[in-house]
């Protein structure tokens, strides 16, 4: 080695021949010996380890191979290292003959080609080698450490004269300068030699523009912002463009009362047959009169109730309509007065709503009229014909109203009466029918308090509008005139037509309005024997007990009767009460709560979590849990000990099923009873707790109804419907209702079918020995009783595998119930002697079926506070895996089969040679304990096993049969 030039061992190999020895390497040897490269890019075959490299960078690989000159001895490597003096200038290099490098300098070695990944990296043409001087030479490459300029173009450590003629010399001066003081960059190394150094290096941001060579139009989409600036520029002009052309073609008011001078159709409505008619309604005329005859006391209660800001704002509410957007529908406080009005008149504003697609159509079009309508109608001229054409529930039009709820003429109407008026618009069909002492008629007398508050913030923000405060607190409500029945709404028919409308309103999506005016052919499900039987039985009831103890049963007390089939959902006969003009519908609107009725939920959600009938509770009386007030007693305080879920359910121990509540968890039974056909507002009344096992939530029989009906359909809900076929009778075209996709599918799964065979077969407990429900026939039945806390109310809920059928008693002022000849009221009573009446007559021609068989599944748990006593010594003990108190009631998947001897009755009680014949007695409601001893349900021992007593699981076999 020369003196002075020192080499790290990285930059050795061994063997290789100093710059003495040597002589003139090929450039060849030198890049496999680890030499300087060459500007293009090393070969793609193996190289050495690099070579030192000085500062100022590397000198060609296409100088003729002379030799270098030897390094003086005080010549630093590096121009930074201590003590040595830096490499000079070109100037300092020996001036030798340049010559073109000839065939015969490579040998027959092929050129190598040239590497098409270069194009990714440089788009430009092939550069060439500037011209250069025979004393000019190349500088050297430079070091590592110091900063390559990026975007120089050409190879690394070459420098270009700015009046070469390259191509790419007019680049920005901040590169030239940058190449006048040395710097240059550096190429990135191939893929198949990674490392410093190597390759051609990466095209920077600097030089996007300048090498861009992509056409003017994918240059300009390259920007993410730019289409899409385009495109929501496009959407805008089309949206503009779209809601012109859908103003010019919306119709002119004039087209709108055109409309409105037509007379109305009536609604016709049928039998299951579609051929008997039931009734019909809607076939009324319009009665118009001019604003001018309309007091200001109507109009500010119209204006309190509906729209207070109408004469300032615009023909829309921007904030009302994003309510009624979101939330759908009219009642949601979307629409204006102008709006209302608009949808009154055009019949395209109240089509079906059965998507949201069609709701927002139905939403921009009525927009769209109610702007048009401002721009030619004075607001005095929008109000008069909006009260016109509203429905106010006993007629269209405010005329009509002043007419059907006071007999008087509009213009005789005081403020109490004009608040009234502007009250009923917004539940037309439940207002306008809503008797005395009614839900919905406390409900009516809520809504007139609001609208007169109204009146009085209308004043005070103009006081030439509305009441003062004085004025309003002087005001009564005014009771409106008894509803008026003609043929077509007398008797049940009447309880018809507002269950038709109701459905038409919440299953249809149509509006009050929309059903004024008539025109459509509705068949519905109810079945017309069936429903006369209804009424039948409860007139029949009301003569026996007059009869049996000559008093008449008090007028409050009020009957309900739904029956539903259990495969479709249909209502096929109802009984709504004596006097729809005078009595809310008992069956289908007015609730009570559910008592013990509403157990049957508990004991699915029991058997859904795995919970086994055969589960030991303790049946004593009175028992404290945690989180309640007050203990929980049973029917006349009585302890049953040790019970499973059968005879809990059979004798309605309410202990027991309130620690079943706990165990299950109240909010999980509240979504079982909704899942099994439970509307979910009437979950407002209900005590979401431990309790809920006794019945807090109030129902309505129809919900009771298709809330068994799940438990005989194997799991599986179908919602409850009064409306089979609706049909527009000006387009021919039949309505569907929301829910046609559930009920296309078969309904929804509520519980699993083992569930509902294992719950089915403990109700079944509860009918097999109460004579008051059972049927003569004998065919397969069950069902729950049902008593309100202080007898407010009364229930028994049946089914059979195709109908199910419940039936409620309660008062209309709330007060317990007093029946004649009753000392006590349960729901194994009345109840059920009218349950039995009414579908004995029902059933005459319907051909029984079974009930499917239980299956016992689930684990056995015992929460027995004492174990129970040791079994008879005639019983054969039983091998179990764990130790656990036996169940109260020994059943056939638990218990060995007999061996081919006698049976043993003792433990194969279900067997045919060891069934008992006498019959015992209960009515499925707890009972006071019977004067004599050994009778059911009292034998000694916990729980009534065992002893001189009878079990459950006698009674159980013999209900299956």
């Amino acid at each position: 080695m020369v003196r002075g030039c020192t080499a790290s061992p990285r930059s050795r190999q061994a063997g290789r021949p100093s710059i003495d020895e040597r002589g003139r390497v090929s450039t060849e040897r030198r890049r496999s010996a680890g030499g300087r490269r060459r500007a293009d890019g090393p070969m793609g075959e193996p190289r050495g380890d690099g070579g030192r490299r000085s500062r100022d960078g590397y000198a060609a690989d296409e100088r003729a191979a002379a030799g270098r000159r030897r390094p003086r001895e005080d010549d630093g490597f590096w121009a930074d290292e201590p003590g040595r003096r830096a490499r000079g200038s070109l100037g300092d290099y020996e001036d030798r003959p340049r010559r073109s490098r000839s065939r015969e300098d490579f040998g027959d070695r092929p050129r190598r080609s040239r590497d098409p990944r270069d194009d990714y990296f440089d788009e430009s043409p092939r550069r060439t080698r500037a011209p250069r001087g025979e004393d000019e030479y190349r500088p050297r490459r430079r070091a590592a450490d110091e900063t390559a300029v990026l975007g120089s173009g050409g190879a690394p450590g070459r420098r270009r004269s700015r009046d070469s003629g390259h191509p790419e010399d007019g680049r920005p001066a901040r590169r030239r300068r940058a190449e006048d003081e040395g710097y240059s960059g550096r190429r990135r190394a191939s893929a198949a030699h990674s490392g410093s150094g190597g390759g051609r290096r990466r095209r920077s941001w600097e030089d996007e523009d300048e090498y861009d060579e992509r056409g003017p139009v994918r240059r300009f989409f390259a920007k993410a912002w730019k289409p899409t600036l385009i495109t929501m520029a496009v959407l805008f002009v089309l949206g503009v463009a779209g809601i012109g052309i859908a103003y010019a073609m919306a119709p002119s008011h004039e087209d709108l009362e055109a409309k409105a001078d037509v007379k109305l159709a009536a609604n016709v409505v049928y039998f299951e047959d579609g051929k008997t008619e039931a009734t019909r309604f809607g076939e009324v005329d319009r009665v118009p009169v001019g604003i001018e005859q309309v007091p200001q006391t109507v109009i500010d209660g119209v204006l309190a109730a509906e729209h207070r800001t109408f004469y300032e704002d615009n023909a829309i509410n921007l904030m009302g309509l994003l309510r009624g957007l979101v939330f759908g529908g009219t009642q949601g406080g979307g629409s204006t007065i102008t709006q209302q009005m608009a949808r009154n008149y055009y019949d395209s504003l109240t089509t079906n709503e059965s998507s949201t697609i069609d709701r927002y159509v139905r939403k921009f079009n009525e927009i769209l009229i109610a702007f048009k309508v401002e721009q030619s109608l004075t607001k005095d001229e929008i109000l008069e014909q909006y009260l016109n054409t509203i429905y106010f529930g006993r007629g269209i039009g405010v005329q009509a109203a002043a007419q059907g709820y006071f007999g008087k003429d509009v213009s005789e109407l005081d403020a109490a009466e004009g608040a009234f008026i502007g009250t009923v618009i917004q539940q037309p069909g439940n207002f306008g029918t809503a008797v005395p002492d009614s839900e919905m008629y406390e409900i009516l007398k809520e809504r007139w308090q609001y609208t007169v508050n109204g009146l009085v913030e209308m004043h005070e923000e103009n006081p030439e509008r509305g009441l003062s405060r004085e004025e309003a607190d002087k005001l009564e409500f005014p009771d409106p005139l008894p509803l008026e029945a003609d043929d077509s709404y007398a008797g049940y028919r009447g309880y018809i037509q507002e269950a038709v409308r109701s459905e038409l309103e919440s299953r249809y999506g149509l509006t009050p309005e929309q059903i004024a005016r008539g025109g459509y052919q509705v068949t519905t499900s109810l079945n017309e024997k069936w429903m006369q039987y209804a009424e039948e039985v409860v007139e029949e009831q009301k003569e026996r007990t007059l009869n049996n103890t000559g008093q008449e049963i008090p007028e409050e007390t009020q009957f309900g009767i739904a029956m539903v089939d259990t495969s479709t959902g249909e209502i096929k006969a109802f009984y709504g009460g004596p006097d729809p003009t005078q009595y809310a519908n008992q069956s289908l609107v007015q609730r009570q709560q559910a008592g013990s009725a509403f157990k049957p939920y508990v004991l699915a959600t029991a058997l859904e979590q795995g919970i086994s009938l055969r589960s030991i509770y303790d049946g004593d009386s009175p028992k404290e849990f945690p989180g309640l007030a007050q203990p929980v007693r049973n029917d006349g305080n009585r302890s049953y000990g040790p019970v499973d879920l059968i005879q809990s359910t059979r004798d309605s121990i309410n202990t027991s099923y309130v620690q079943l509540a706990i165990e299950v968890g109240p909010q999980a039974v509240i979504e079982t009873a909704l899942a099994a056909g439970i509307p979910e507002k009437q979950l407002e009344t209900a005590e979401i707790g431990p309790n809920i096992a006794l019945g807090t939530m109030s129902v309505a029989a129809v919900d009771q109804a298709a809330g068994f009906a799940t438990f005989a359909n194997g799991g599986y809900h179908m919602p409850q419907h009064l409306i089979a076929k609706v049909v527009d009778t000006e387009t021919g075209e039949e309505l569907q209702p929301k829910d046609a996709d559930i009920l296309e599918s078969g309904g929804t799964r509520a519980f699993s079918a083992e569930t509902a065979a294992d719950a089915t077969y403990a109700m079944q407990q509860v009918i097999t020995d109460n004579h008051n429900a059972k049927l003569d026939d004998g065919r397969p039945m069950a069902g729950k009783t049902g008593t309100s806390n202080n007898a407010v109310s009364a229930w028994f809920v049946g089914f059979v595998p195709q109908y199910s059928t419940a039936v409620g008693l309660h008062r209309t002022d709330g007060e317990p119930l007093v029946l004649p000849g009753e000392a006590s009221i349960y729901g194994g009573q009345m109840p059920a002697r009218l349950w039995k009446a009414f579908m004995t007559k029902v059933l005459e021609d319907v051909p029984p079926e079974e009930f499917p068989q239980p299956v016992f599944g689930g684990e056995v748990r015992n929460h027995a506070p004492t174990p129970s006593p040791d079994p008879s010594p005639s019983q054969e003990p039983e091998e179990t895996e764990e130790p656990t108190t036996e169940p109260s009631m020994p059943l056939p998947s638990f218990t060995p089969p007999g061996r081919g001897d006698e049976p043993n009755c003792d433990i194969q009680w279900w067997l045919p040679e060891c069934r008992q014949d006498d019959e015992p007695p209960g009515d499925g409601e707890p009972t006071s304990p019977p004067d004599e001893p050994g009778q059911p349900g009292t034998g000694p021992g916990p729980g009534g096993i065992g002893g001189p007593g009878w079990n459950s699981n006698q009674i159980a076999y013999r209900g299956r049969e």
